[in-house]
């Protein structure tokens, strides 16, 4: 049976990964800070007949970024790592004339900090599974350039970068940074809260993800439009 770890998989984009792979046999270690909302969603996702560990805490505690790697060590091992959890650095977005340093700080510390931290953590049942993969989900901010979104860009293009050379130090894993796309999530409407316009749900883009874990391509940088798009 397959394992693997989810962070940030309370709701949106982690919650309808974690529901696709239990869907698939996979058994699942979920994170998130909000331990309600976590364990509603473990439950649900239990549904699928699947093993379902949920840990609340935060991906910056050492700690806890441990113990997300010990339930999954119980489970069997690890055999795919979702970097999903992510903060903003403010709410709503600034300038970056107006961006607190301590924002920025946080943005950086759970965006690349503690995804490497976690990915070092893991790294020996990574490298023990048939077929290891790390997920590094990014943003089409970390490449271009929209006003308000620098620190959190700067954040996900540095996780791009770590993934970049990760997956040149480890070529027996996969390693895919992933920028989903426009969607509808709380963390978007944080973000920009007078933004009405509709955007998609994260579950319209999982199958883009599922296809990297079928076809298992080069590790790199990919879109998900484009991986939907591809036949």
């Amino acid at each position: 049976m397959s394992v693997a770890i989810i962070t940030g998989a309370s709701k949106g984009l982690g919650r309808a990964l974690a529901e696709a792979l239990a869907a698939r046999g996979w058994d699942l270690v979920l994170d998130a800070r909000t331990e309600d909302v976590l364990r509603e969603t473990a439950e649900a996702v239990a549904t699928y007949g699947t093993r379902v560990e949920a840990v609340p805490g935060d991906v910056t505690d050492a700690a806890h970024r441990a113990e997300l790697v010990a339930a999954a060590g119980k489970l069997g091992g690890v055999d795919l790592l979702v970097s999903n959890a992510s903060a903003l650095g403010a709410e709503p977005l600034v300038r970056l004339e107006e961006l607190t340093l301590d924002g920025l700080r946080r943005a950086l510390e759970v965006n690349v900090v503690a995804a490497l931290g976690l990915v070092q953590e893991a790294l020996p049942l990574l490298r023990a599974s048939r077929a290891g993969a790390v997920i590094a989900v990014s943003s089409d901010a970390a490449a271009e350039t929209y006003e308000t979104w620098g620190g959190y860009g700067a954040s996900k293009a540095a996780l791009d970068h770590l993934a970049a050379v990760l997956a040149a130090e480890e070529p027996g894993l996969r390693v895919w940074a992933v920028d989903p796309g426009d969607m509808g999530t709380d963390l978007y409407a944080a973000a920009v809260p007078d933004d009405d316009d509709p955007r998609p749900s994260p579950t319209s883009v999982v199958p883009a993800f599922l296809r990297l874990l079928d076809k298992r391509p080069a590790s790199g940088r990919y879109g998900a439009p484009a991986l939907l798009e591809e036949r």
